[in-house]
């Protein structure tokens, strides 16, 4: 019994299933049907309609009525031709296609009859999408994408270790690192990584290219696989194992070798030593720092050949930055813990490596990694692309009123419609298509925009020793996001006029006059209150605007601690030329003889960095008297400078003296430090003649120099030791030239490179700009952000000043007969003219109000961002008023001066 009901189950769901195949078929099938036979089917459907009709008629005779009230009374109760067959098709499997495409070539059709309309409209709709595009295409090609060519980067991360409030320095030794990656349980693996300039040498010109000495398993733990040949096996980065090897970008590979197939296996020179090419990077990869480009790797232990030193023995030199990737179910702070246990037995075993350093170990996403550009914009970009999205609701507002006053134009339009049969769903279907359509223009005209202003950010990017790169386009996520944006912002600013419209009172209008449809649209609330959103977003942004702008010239007019009008860069590097320690400072010291004896010149010195162009370096300093807090890093900035370098900058000297060329490797050691070194280690006291131990030696402080900024113009002041270029001097770092003169520096510097190539006709000069240029980098995210936040705010503003000229001009025109009566009354033209005024100032002074809320509570925000201006800074906040005040007073100004000139006459008879 129970197998039989089990198959009567069985056969039971056999035939409900067969039945739901063929009801499928058989909806597929009249779909083609009506998609492909509609001229047949709308033949039927009045036939059908038509004798359905006669047989009602045909009743209504055979009981006594008349022909005529027969066939009225089958029409009244049949509910009218059209209307059936309007239910008939809607009753039509696919008719919703036939709905959309004549829906669609009706929204075309108004869309071609208003062109001049449509053009605005699209315009601002593109405006304002190509405003969040543009950030966006920022956005997904740097923390979105923080490693170009890695296409997994879920669990990596970026390990480092100290205090966070400081600049991003490379945080472990390589035995620290090695120690960490042989003993995580939490980590599939630990990389490290440290990237200089190295020379291509062997070659008729040797150039300077970006590369990185990395641990054996940096590709393998990226998940990096090269077009040619492999990378490298884990013997080849082994401290005594290590094998010269390396592996080349695509770039490289394309420029210097001519994309030579057989590349593998052949032998090129980097700062003057063989390695074999074992492979090619993939085009995309270009290292792990996003903003920065690396074209070659080679393994750690290559350390000596490379840079001249021998770094992989020494668990108390960091030099080594490090990315893990998570274990899959492994919680960044899960990770995290276990690295801190680590870290602290490694502190307790090797106690003098570690002492006054912060050994504390933190984990980062790579999107706000604080090695590379990310560290700056995750901080700056997304608070772009929320000033983008005001200006996107501004202008979905701005199209939304003007939508609003064209509905007022159609009312009788709709009515006639409605009162036709038209149902209220097809009426706001019509209305949101034909935004639809708008909004995809809009789009269309965005990513036109954007291919263009994409690339902007790169153009921000001053003459910098750092390889930056910038590859912002749009990709597939941008694609999918304005077209997203575009729908959504269809929606947002075609819902209300569609509303409005569908509930247009239909006797009423078909009766009405034109004066009752000025008075509706006079008090309308809801376009009222769209104009006064407009006023309320503009000022959001244009405060934000003056903030930024504000904040960046406070930045740009702040004392740096030096001038830098009429001085010459120049940078050099010896090392690769094959210079040692006391031959590089001989050469140096020839360049500063010739330099010094060239035309024009005023001073000149040396350094091995150049101000506000982030390439000054740090050293971990034991300082006489001070005994350092638990944990606190002791990693200080330290500029390497040559003889005069104070009096060739224009720093002064608070106490002691500078750099001589006294000073030499055989005297001895002296260090001059800035008063912000003085007040954080020796608050209070006299700096002259204490000591300072840097890397084993003992310098002796002979000056205290003026404080001056040498990272960012925005951040505070830092404590900077400077070391003496004779006594100090590292020919693997950069030697930069710098020259005072009395001119126009950019005239001598064919000079100064015909100097140099007289010493060393090889020795290649880069980085020949004025100190007025390269020093932009210091101010670089503060001129993003203030050029970007003002466009921004320029466009707020022209859409706001679009949005109440439209809104009073269309009231004023629909207004022409009360106007005409007032003058034929006895009006005077400055009353018509106040009361044209009036309107729009009330609407002004309410966008005010709401505006300056708004603001107040958005600027919050920004307060990390600003430099000597408060958020709440009242000059910027009245002065934005001001000017939105005017501007609404000028856009006003127009219809109402065109008011007063309307000639009663001519209104009256028009009406």
């Amino acid at each position: 019994m129970g197998a039989d009901c089990a198959w009567d189950l069985a056969d039971s769901g056999g035939v409900v299933t067969k039945k739901r195949k063929l009801r499928w078929l058989s909806r597929a099938v009249s779909f083609f049907r009506n998609v492909t036979g509609r001229q047949k089917d709308e033949l039927d459907i009045a036939a059908e309609v038509s004798a359905h009709l006669d047989l009602l008629i045909e009743e209504k005779l055979r009981s006594g009525m008349k022909p005529d009230e027969a066939e009225r009374a089958a029409q009244i109760e049949l509910g009218g031709v059209e209307q059936v067959k309007e239910q008939v098709r809607d009753a039509r499997t696919g008719e919703w296609l036939d709905t959309l495409a004549r829906d669609c070539r009706f929204a075309l059709r108004m869309s071609r009859k208003n062109s001049g309309f449509t053009a605005i409209v699209v315009l601002t709709l593109a405006l304002g999408i190509a405003a969040n595009t543009t950030v966006l295409s920022w956005i997904s090609a740097t923390l979105l994408n923080p490693i170009p060519g890695v296409a997994q980067t879920r669990g990596l991360v970026t390990v480092d270790r100290g205090d966070r409030s400081g600049y991003a320095t490379p945080p472990f030794s390589y035995p620290d690192l090695r120690d960490l990656s042989e003993r995580t349980q939490t980590f599939a693996g630990l990389l490290g990584y440290h990237d200089d300039y190295m020379s291509l040498t062997g070659v008729a010109k040797p150039e300077r290219i970006y590369g990185a000495l990395t641990t054996a398993n940096y590709f393998d733990l990226l998940g990096v696989r090269p077009i040619l040949g492999r990378t490298f096996l884990p013997e080849e980065g082994t401290p005594r194992g290590g094998t010269a090897v390396i592996v080349i970008g695509y770039a490289v590979w394309q420029n210097h070798f001519a994309g030579d197939p057989q590349i593998v296996g052949k032998t090129i020179q980097i700062n003057r030593h063989p390695y074999t090419v074992i492979g090619v990077a993939p085009r995309d990869f270009t290292g792990c720092k996003t903003g920065l480009r690396t074209d070659l790797w080679i393994p750690l232990s290559m350390d000596r050949d490379v840079w001249g030193s021998n770094r992989l023995d020494y668990r108390g030199v960091v030099w080594l930055n490090a990315l893990g990737k998570l274990r899959a179910g492994v919680t960044k702070n899960q990770a995290e813990a276990e690295l801190n246990l680590l870290m602290q037995g490694i502190v307790e075993r090797f106690p003098e490596d570690h002492r006054d350093r912060s050994n504390e170990i933190s984990l980062d996403p790579l999107w706000r990694s604080p090695f590379g550009i990310n560290g700056y914009l995750y901080k700056i970009l997304p608070m772009l692309l929320g000033l983008a999205g005001v200006l996107l609701l501004l202008a979905c507002a701005n199209v939304a009123s003007l939508l609003l006053v064209r509905s007022v134009g159609r009312r009788r339009e709709i009515a006639i419609r409605l009162g036709m049969g038209a149902s209220r769903k097809q009426i706001i279907r019509q209305f949101l298509i034909e935004s639809l359509l708008l909004g995809l223009l809009g789009g269309t005209a965005a990513i036109a925009i954007t291919v263009w202003t994409s690339r902007s950010l790169i153009a921000f990017f001053p003459p910098s020793s750092l390889p930056l790169t910038n590859d912002a386009h749009i990709d597939q996520r941008v694609l999918f996001v304005t077209i997203a944006v575009s729908v959504l912002g269809a929606i947002i600013f075609g819902i209300l006029p569609a509303l409005r419209s569908s509930s247009t009172p239909v006797q009423s209008v078909l009766k009405e006059e034109a004066t009752s449809v000025s008075l509706t649209l006079h008090k309308s609330r809801l376009l009222s209150g769209l104009v006064v959103a407009q006023i309320s977003l503009s000022l959001v942004l244009l405060v934000c605007a003056g903030l930024f702008t504000r904040s960046l010239q406070k930045a740009q007019q702040s004392d740096p601690g030096f001038e830098a009008n009429h001085l010459l860069l120049a940078s050099y590097e010896l090392s690769p030329a094959g210079y040692t320690r006391a031959t590089g400072v001989a050469f140096n010291r020839q360049v500063l003889d010739r330099l010094s004896a060239l035309p024009g010149v005023e001073s000149v010195t040396l350094a091995d960095f150049s101000p506000l162009s982030f390439s000054i370096h740090s050293d971990y300093l034991q300082i006489e008297g001070y005994v350092p807090q638990p944990h606190e890093w002791m990693e200080i900035s330290r500029a390497i400078v040559g003889p005069n370098y104070f009096r060739t900058l224009r720093t002064s000297v608070i106490s002691g003296r500078e750099f001589t060329e006294a000073d030499s490797p055989e005297s001895q050691l002296v260090a001059v430090v800035n008063q912000a070194f003085v007040d954080r280690y020796w608050p209070g006291g006299n700096a002259i003649g204490k000591q300072v131990t840097d890397g084993g030696d003992r310098f002796t402080i002979v000056g205290v120099a003026h404080n001056a900024k040498y990272r960012l113009l925005t951040s505070p002041t830092e404590p900077v030791i400077y070391l003496p270029m004779y006594q100090a001097f590292r020919p693997t770092q950069d030697t930069t030239i710098h020259l005072r003169t009395t001119g126009d520096p950019r005239t001598i510097a064919p000079s100064v490179e015909e100097t140099i190539h007289q010493l060393n006709r090889e020795l290649p000069l880069f980085n020949v700009n004025p100190l007025s240029v390269t020093m932009q980098l210091g101010t670089l995210f503060g001129r993003v952000a203030a050029t970007f936040a003002g466009a921004f705010g320029l466009l707020a503003m022209l859409l706001a000043a679009v949005g109440i000229y439209g809104v009073v001009a269309y009231s004023t025109r629909q207004r022409a007969r009360e106007i005409g009566i007032r003058m034929a009354l006895g009006a005077e033209k400055g009353g018509i003219y106040r009361l044209v005024l009036d309107q729009g100032l009330r609407l002004t002074l309410a966008g005010l109000v709401v505006g300056t809320a708004l603001a107040v509570a958005f600027t919050r925000l920004l307060k990390a961002q600003l430099f000597g201006v408060s958020e709440t800074d009242a000059i910027t906040f009245a002065s934005v008023g001001l000017l939105l005040a005017v501007v609404a007073l000028v856009a006003c100004h127009i219809p109402a001066r065109r008011a007063t000139r309307v000639d009663p006459m001519v209104a009256l008879r028009h009406e």
